[in-house]
């Protein structure tokens, strides 16, 4: 129906860059929110950033200033390019879409990918 696949995730060191790319794909009528989320191990989820389909974006403020998320809606992509990481950026970065489907084009669902790895050594 509708699947979520981030791609992007790596080993690299503290103080180095990544940028996450999230492909949705499958019976699309419309994307409206899309978002970046992380877990850390032994930790809950916790939002990242969020952008809406006109482009307005919010970011947890622990990443502002070096994260930047952008979408290409003719795509249905979205990208989370990461500068200056910290080791406390270590997580499974996980995207989200809100998703209105060619069967149901009135209303949305949420949608989530599998995931993918990050980790920043010291």
């Amino acid at each position: 129906q509708v699947r979520l696949v981030e791609s992007g995730g790596a080993l690299v060191q503290a103080g180095g860059s990544l940028r996450l790319s999230c492909a949705v794909s499958g019976n699309i009528f419309r994307i409206d929110d899309m978002g970046w989320y992380r877990q850390a191990a032994g930790e809950q989820r916790e939002l990242v950033a969020i952008i809406t389909r006109g482009g307005t974006i919010t970011y947890a403020d622990s990443v502002k200033g070096r994260f930047t998320c952008s979408r290409d809606n003719a795509k249905n992509t979205m990208s989370l390019q990461m500068d200056g990481l910290k080791p406390e950026d270590t997580a499974v970065y996980q995207c989200n879409a809100d998703v209105r489907t060619i069967q149901r084009p009135l209303n949305n669902a949420r949608y989530w990918g599998q995931g993918t790895q990050v980790t920043v050594s010291s």
